[in-house]
């Protein structure tokens, strides 16, 4: 028996059902089925099966004797099938690397669900990719597993079968099946959801839905439309036929209302002369299903009622004065944004022909965030050397609060931002500026980044659209050619960065500003730090800060740090700091919802390198943070459960798993040995950390924002503080574990 039946029905996909074919065959996840059921297809759909049943014996070929349509196809598969789980792929979609593999872990963590469901992009012709809109109803936040009742939420994602994977003996013991004619994913759909003892969620895109020119039937003007009507009594029967399902009738009678209403409204679905009938039957349903004392949300409380009474004039009425209304408010809005803009960007033309002011420097970091990295850092030691120098800080008023007194802050998109922008001399960022920044001759434009590169940067995302996510490399390249200087923190960045961003720019290869604070920290501002966390005394703190991951939304779920929590002990806590790009800390396990008490969620936290010096180890992945914590010489251990799919999306520019900083896990079973076993801190993790750090950190002895604020601020070449040799720097704070600590078992 496998893990998986992938039922795809096939008719009239001839163009694309090697593209859907290869997609399942080339996943690393190999415990399927696939079975090709060729609707009776007048193209080469069945021959195309053949030659893959031929080819691999997980492909079989179900060919039909007559065209029926997508449900009852669906269902000569689901007769065939063998798998634990049924998958359903329409022939002319595809699925994403990975996906079974993420598909069936997530099956295993959240145990064993009757209903698993995953997310989908929209692909175009042109190549274009857009994740669905509604995504984040699939946070995988809360329990485990739920009924429908806990998520109703989850009923105003696509109601379509394929984003989602079916415990097969769920659905033969429901008995469920698929009826004719279009919109046949409704009656499955529904009743599914409903009747589900147990559901689960997957933040992660799994299936590529092909958008094509023409040919889909959303894009096809038919009667056949009408057939809506007969699969929304269907799952009306289906409530009627079981009391419990009673309290849904509302939902689904504002759902299909809204349903009928999106057929209506469409130019391409209904022939002209059948609207009248359609709005005609829309009107019968509504009062047929109607439940007395159901109130529908204000802003469609109008439109169900103009519906149900089979007012069409009106309704047509109404709905043409709303679509103006909408857009004369977005007119006037665009108006409003577009006289703002035109006048800020005339006022930045005049102050462009202003004098440059040489004692002004304005800093940034994190597209506009807080005060934060090495321009923070560089900002902190300006103002310490530079005399008379007058700084700024661009960041969101939510972040103003973290701009230290004497550092002036700046709003972005405001004149004062613009004039700062016009007129500061020193430039300083770990990102572009706005593109729409005009470098002046006198103006110096210094790019610190924000780490050392273990993933793949600038130019060389050109072929990992999954990473580039619609980069404008052009003008990528165009802010490149603003900088006058790049700061490298060693050998590989130097090389990196002149490589994947080309221009004319001088490499200062002096280190990172941001670990200067390593090297500077006294062990009673260490304690201060782990006490405002929250850290209990003689504790041992892990920090655990994964990286972004592209090939998903959001964050995904880590490993089970409840479970890890639990064999560490008492005398252990877990800080989790999730990275600002992949929302909420994945905090708790499988196990529930609830984080474990000693468990603390330091997302929020303003400087991460706070955290770092606060914690005793670091658990990570392929956060660029692995190279500013060896400097503290305490222990680093790698969590790469997801190595393929992360260098399939991203890439890496070598082999971490070859040269770590630490000690490997590849999984949370290897996470709790490492452990368990005291292997995270032994010697052969301290001899991994050696040579990662003389390797990355040749120039990080606490200086390296002086280095930068003397060559660039005050330019000067000579006598700069030369980097300490690595045997005359100031030893590493030690660890705080208390010692022969032992875990918890």
């Amino acid at each position: 028996m496998p893990r998986f039946s992938v039922i795809v029905p096939a008719y009239r996909v001839q163009a694309y059902l090697h593209a859907c074919l290869d997609s399942v065959l080339s996943q690393s996840f190999k415990d399927y089925e696939i079975i090709v059921v060729d609707d009776c297809s007048p193209d080469a759909c069945g021959a195309i099966a053949d030659e893959y049943a031929g080819r691999d014996p997980r492909v079989s070929a179900l060919h039909l004797d007559r065209n029926t349509g997508l449900g009852p196809a669906r269902n000569a598969g689901i007769a065939r099938a063998g798998g634990d789980y049924l998958v359903f792929l329409d022939g002319d979609d595809t699925l994403l690397p990975e996906a079974l593999q993420t598909i069936a872990d997530r099956i295993g963590a959240t145990g064993e669900p009757d209903v698993l469901v995953y997310d989908y992009a929209r692909t175009y012709w042109s190549g274009r990719s857009v994740r669905n809109v509604l995504a984040a109803h699939l946070d995988e936040g809360g329990p485990a597993s739920f009924r429908l009742t806990d998520r109703p939420e989850l009923l105003r994602l696509l109601m379509v079968v394929w984003n989602k994977a079916y415990r097969r003996a769920f659905v033969e013991a429901e008995g469920f099946s698929f009826p004719p004619g279009y919109y046949e994913d409704t009656p499955w759909t529904y009743p599914v959801l409903m009747s589900a003892g147990s559901i689960a969620v997957l933040d992660a895109v799994c299936v590529s839905y092909r958008q094509r020119r023409r040919g889909n039937i959303l894009t096809t003007t038919s009667e056949k439309h009408f057939d809506i009507f007969d699969q929304y009594d269907r799952v009306f029967a289906f409530i009627d036929a079981r009391p419990g399902l009673a309290g849904w009738r509302p939902v689904l009678y504002r759902r299909m209302l809204d349903h009928f209403a999106t057929v209506f409204a469409s130019r391409d679905r209904l022939p002209l002369h059948s609207r009248a009938a359609f709005f005609r039957r829309a009107a019968a349903s509504a009062r047929r299903h109607r439940v007395p004392g159901a109130r529908a949300p204000r802003r469609a409380l109008l439109r169900h009622g103009l519906m149900r009474l089979g007012a069409r004039r009106t309704y047509r009425a109404l709905s043409t004065a709303q679509r103006l209304t909408g857009r004369a408010r977005t007119v006037a809005g665009a108006l409003r944004r577009a006289v703002r803009g035109a006048a800020l960007q005339a006022h930045y033309r005049i102050q462009l022909l202003l004098p440059v002011r040489s004692r002004d420097a304005v800093f940034a970091a994190y597209w506009n965030g807080g005060y934060a990295c090495g321009p923070a850092a560089i900002e902190a030691k300006a103002r310490e050397l530079v005399p008379g120098l007058r700084t700024g800080w661009i960041c969101r008023p939510a972040d103003a609060h973290t701009v230290p007194t004497g550092t002036r802050h700046l709003a972005p998109g405001t004149f004062a931002y613009w004039t700062a922008l016009a007129r500061s001399k020193y430039l300083v960022n770990n990102v572009n500026f706005d593109r729409r920044l005009v470098k002046r001759r006198s103006q110096i434009l210094l790019q610190t980044h924000h780490g050392t590169p273990l993933k793949t940067m600038g130019t060389d995302l050109v072929d990992r659209p999954a990473a580039a996510r619609g980069t404008d490399f052009e003008q990528l390249l165009r802010n490149v050619d603003k900088w006058d200087f790049s700061l490298s923190a060693n050998h590989h960045s130097t090389l990196v960065w002149e490589r994947t961003y080309p221009s004319a720019y001088t490499t200062l290869e002096y280190g990172s500003p941001r670990n200067d604070v390593y090297h500077r920290t006294g062990p009673e501002e260490v304690a201060r730090l782990r006490e405002t966390l929250g850290v209990p005394a003689g504790s041992t703190a892990l920090l655990y800060a994964p990286t972004h991951r592209d090939y998903r939304r959001g964050g995904r779920p880590g490993p089970d740090l409840e479970r890890l929590a639990r064999v560490l002990g008492p005398r252990f806590v877990i800080l989790v700091r999730a990275h600002r790009m992949s929302g909420p800390a994945p905090l708790a396990g499988a196990a529930g919802p609830a984080p474990h008490p000693r468990i603390i969620d330091v997302t929020g936290h303003p400087s991460v390198e706070s955290l770092a010096l606060a914690s005793d180890a670091l658990i990570t992945d392929y956060s660029s943070l692995m190279f500013d914590y060896v400097n503290l010489d305490r222990p680093v251990v790698l969590h790469l459960d997801d190595v393929e799919a992360y260098e399939a999306a991203r890439g890496t520019y070598f082999d971490i798993t070859a040269f770590p900083p630490g000690i490997v896990a590849r999984g949370l079973d290897d996470l709790v040995d490492i452990f368990a076993t005291d292997h995270w801190r032994g010697s052969r993790s301290a001899q991994l950390r050696a040579a990662f750090r003389a390797r990355f950190c040749p120039y990080d002895d606490g200086y390296a924002s002086e280095r930068v604020v003397r060559r660039v601020f005050l330019g000067e070449t000579d006598g700069l503080p030369l980097p300490a040799p690595s045997a005359a720097r100031r030893p590493p704070l030690p660890a705080q574990q208390p010692a022969g600590a032992r875990l918890g078992r």
